[in-house]
């Protein structure tokens, strides 16, 4: 969409001048106008004119051979029934040629018609995509996935009458448990870089707690959630959290490009059991209540784009293997509490989207 100087629409346009006594054809009749050709003979005048001239020919014909003492119906029946079809059967064929002139005439008006609107619609839909970014300013940014939003403005289609669902923030934590097991210590040519005492670089922060590993899936809501930045920071911290969160933020990011974010969804609730049997290993019908997004439009805008781009359908691949990997390790210190907060995450729900696609709970 071009960002330079915005076309006028038509209402932009000033008026056409006309006489005082001048009214707008009415929609109907302009597909019988051809304004682009104001000094052409209409179909019915010119083949009127053409049959008029044949028919005094053929006057002519006869009165010359009528004067030359000639006759033609000296011949009997058949003599008669082809000079009247000599004289009517042109005559025919001009009017025919004239209803396929007024028939082609008539549809080019109505392809020409068609496009003005289209353009006009098109112009009207580029405002509005328009005045809608500027009024939403930074706060669409964050709706791609915390700080990488995406380009394409939201969609309008009316929605399905239901309550609307807002990502649920993640309860408090009493204890502020980990969100994942300790990292079992890496073999030292895979290690993290040391510090000065030898002591792993990972070892000396705290670990991710619960509340902000679920905070930090669900991205920051704005630019004033101090909290959901404060908790993405820390996630990032974590080498194992950071990998899925990034590639939640891409994936989040080129999804967003088609007019899909992860606040319009409203899946199926998912049991806790659901998700421990996929943390598991289980997949296939076991785990199909995973899959409960069944928003159309967002599903075959997301199955189009799998076939077609190759950059989204491996930033798709990763994530799932990404939140494959870690949720081995969250279902082990989560309670069936936090695996319902996750459900509501954007995280969350771009994986039930992205498996959905992809056939991981068939």
């Amino acid at each position: 969409m071009s960002q330079g100087t915005p076309q006028p629409s038509d209402d932009d346009m000033p008026p056409a001048e006309t006489g005082a006594g001048d009214v707008p054809p009415p929609l109907g009749m302009r597909a019988r106008l051809s304004p682009g050709e104001p000094g052409l003979m209409s179909p019915e005048l010119a083949a009127a004119l053409v049959s008029l001239g044949w028919l005094g020919l053929v006057g002519l014909f006869f009165w010359s051979l009528d004067h030359n003492g000639g006759d033609l119906t000296s011949g009997g029946l058949l003599s008669t029934i082809v000079a009247l079809v000599g004289v009517f059967l042109p005559v025919v064929l001009i009017w025919v040629a004239a209803m396929a002139a007024r028939s082609a005439r008539t549809m080019r008006a109505e392809a020409e018609r068609l496009q003005r609107t289209i353009e006009t619609m098109r112009a009207s839909w580029q405002s509005q995509q328009a005045q809608m970014r500027a009024a939403t300013g930074a706060s669409s940014d964050m709706r791609g996935g915390g700080g990488g939003g995406g380009t394409a403005a939201r969609r309008h289609q009316p929605r399905p009458a239901a309550p609307p669902r807002t990502p649920a923030a993640p309860p408090p934590a009493p204890e502020q448990k980990a969100a994942l097991p300790a990292a079992r210590p890496a073999p030292a040519s895979e290690a993290e870089p040391t510090l000065a005492l030898g002591t792993p670089d990972d070892a000396m922060r705290p670990p991710v707690s619960v509340t902000d590993f679920l905070r930090a899936l669900n991205f920051p809501e704005d630019r004033n959630d101090r909290a959901g930045f404060r908790a993405l920071r820390r996630a990032l911290d974590d080498h194992r959290t950071a990998k899925l969160i990034r590639a939640a933020q891409d994936a989040l990011t080129l999804l967003s490009q088609d007019g899909i974010f992860m606040e319009d969804l409203t899946p199926d609730p998912v049991s806790p059991a659901a998700w421990r049997r996929f943390a598991r290993g289980e997949r296939g019908r076991s785990i199909a209540e995973l899959g409960g997004i069944h928003d159309r439009s967002s599903l075959a805008l997301t199955a189009g784009r799998m076939r077609q781009d190759a950059v989204f359908r491996d930033a798709a691949h990763h994530v799932l293997r990404q939140f494959d990997r870690i949720m081995a390790d969250f279902e082990k210190t989560a309670s069936d509490a936090d695996l319902a907060a996750l459900s509501e995450t954007r995280t969350a729900r771009a994986f039930m989207l992205l498996g959905r696609v992809t056939g991981v709970f068939d």
